[in-house]
């Protein structure tokens, strides 16, 4: 009974981390697999400052948007941009819910204790389309980018290179 059980449990932890995709790289030839990893910090950066400083809802979709041309050069399977967002629907539900009955504005509805407003349903939506860029973005670099591209920002630099910016007692032990 034991071992049946632990059988099954270790099937559910298997099946749990391959739908979790973030952190995976999928190679490919696409032009955002063959763009410099420095080149691609640079503008996942930018691409996350512009969703922050982005006030309205005409500003996220032109995010959103650029997100979706960014998804589409890659040539990624557009499942993946699912199974990197399903993780965290539970924390985009839970601040969504949070920005409709918590956000002040004129109701649109009210029942006893409990108001909605325009502007929380407003603020709601845009968070879901901030929060979702930013993963999904996000994951974009790492589903295209080594992970040792990443560690070292140029997969062709040569080791020595970078030994000579460490501190000498540093370098003695790598």
């Amino acid at each position: 009974q034991k071992t049946q059980c632990s059988n099954s449990l270790e099937k559910g932890a298997k099946r749990m981390l391959k739908d979790i995709t973030f952190g995976q790289y999928f190679p490919g030839e696409s032009i955002i697999h063959r763009l410099d990893p420095r080149m691609k910090l640079i503008l996942i950066v930018a691409y996350i400052v512009l969703l922050f400083v982005a006030d309205g809802l005409f500003s996220l979709l032109i995010g959103a948007g650029m997100g979706v041309i960014f998804y589409a050069l890659s040539k990624l399977p557009w499942k993946l941009v699912i199974k990197c967002i399903k993780p965290i629907m539970p924390i985009i539900i839970f601040t969504a819910v949070l920005n409709v009955f918590f956000v002040e504005g004129e109701p649109i509805f009210e029942w006893k204790f409990i108001s909605i407003s325009e502007k929380g349903v407003l603020t709601a939506v845009l968070m879901c389309i901030r929060i979702i860029c930013l993963i999904a973005g996000s994951s974009l670099l790492t589903y295209t980018t080594t992970p040792i591209a990443l560690t070292w920002g140029d997969p062709s630099a040569k080791l020595h290179t970078v030994w000579a910016f460490m501190p000498k007692r540093c370098a003695a032990f790598t």
